[in-house]
């Protein structure tokens, strides 16, 4: 089998290389002592688009630092209350999709949230305050600044306020919220699932935002990682500050968080994946101690994985 990483049985153990940040358990539950201090101030307005059998509505929210956030909400409208619902999200720079792309869910029964991240290509907001560059990418957003001003910090906890709100909607089953995306809509259903450990399955495909070290060292910071190689060649020429960056990069690595997921876990990956690449994936799923499965595409990389979403809502059918 052509590999580009590891050999699979070295997958199967790795660990990830990525430092672990000595207070990264008490950064988290500050963070979240944060988010419930925030009133969402929750506003569900209907959409201009609607179909006969779903109601479709704009969702705002306001999660930590004021930011208004977005997301798509669509509920079946003959179907008995409570009802499951799954939480969705997207790629790096990406935003909610369409409307028709949540309504397969929605004829099964399911309610159906799709949140655009803060400042990407959706309605969310991204309010700044944060000091040094905002040159490129959202990965090394905040990185001059403390460790609670990380862009992602504020997302993954955008992420997790979500899901909690879906768990209040009186027509929704709070027992049966599902979350679900690929790349850094995988890495985002990782951070959700452990912030929020009340939800019951997730499906992340090819999680983005995990192990950056392992990326860095195997040469392959560019496209989605990209931002990381150019942080270095602006603000860190002679890489002096190697070590502190990558370890406040842990905050954010979704490696450290997957330990912490209660909900059964179904994850696929590509083997052939250049842009994240396996072990920074296997370093996620290594850590996770929750009921778990993982579903290998030997000959795939980051692209369209055949099937993948048949799988995915069959396990949540399950």
């Amino acid at each position: 089998m052509p590999i580009i990483d590891m050999p699979l049985e070295q997958l199967r153990t790795y660990q990830g290389t990525n430092p672990r940040p000595a207070d990264f358990d008490e950064y988290w539950e500050r963070a979240l002592a944060e988010m419930r201090t925030v009133d969402p101030q929750i506003e569900l307005v209907p959409s201009s688009f609607q179909v006969p059998n779903s109601e479709c509505f704009d969702l705002y929210f306001t999660g930590v630092k004021g930011a208004r956030i977005h997301a798509k909400y669509v509920r079946p409208k003959h179907t008995m209350a409570p009802h499951p619902v799954v939480v969705m999200f997207h790629g790096y720079s990406g935003h909610a999709g369409d409307w028709s792309e949540k309504l397969a869910y929605a004829s099964l029964g399911f309610s159906v949230l799709a949140m655009d991240c803060r400042g990407q290509g959706g309605s969310s907001e991204d309010v700044g305050g944060v000091k040094g560059n905002t040159h490129h990418g959202h990965i090394i957003r905040g990185l001059d600044d403390r460790p609670d001003e990380l862009l992602f910090r504020h997302i993954f906890l955008d992420t997790a306020q979500l899901a909690g709100i879906a768990m209040e909607l009186p027509e929704v089953d709070p027992d049966r919220v599902y979350v679900a995306g690929g790349s850094q809509g995988g890495g985002l259903t990782i951070a959700c699932a452990a912030l929020e450990p009340r939800v019951k399955k997730l499906a992340p495909i090819f999680p983005f935002l995990s192990d950056y070290k392992r990326t860095w060292d195997m040469d392959l910071d560019q496209e989605a990682y990209s931002e990381l190689r150019t942080y270095f060649r602006y603000y860190d020429l002679l890489h002096e500050r190697e070590q502190e960056i990558f370890e406040k990069l842990g905050y954010i690595d979704i490696q450290f968080l997957a330990e912490r997921i209660k909900g059964e876990v179904m994850m696929i990956v590509g083997l052939m994946d250049t842009i994240c690449p396996p072990s920074t994936q296997f370093a996620a799923y290594n850590k996770m101690n929750a009921k778990k499965r993982l579903v290998i595409y030997p000959d795939f990389g980051h692209e369209y994985l055949p099937e993948s979403s048949d799988r995915t809502m069959q396990f949540f059918l399950e």
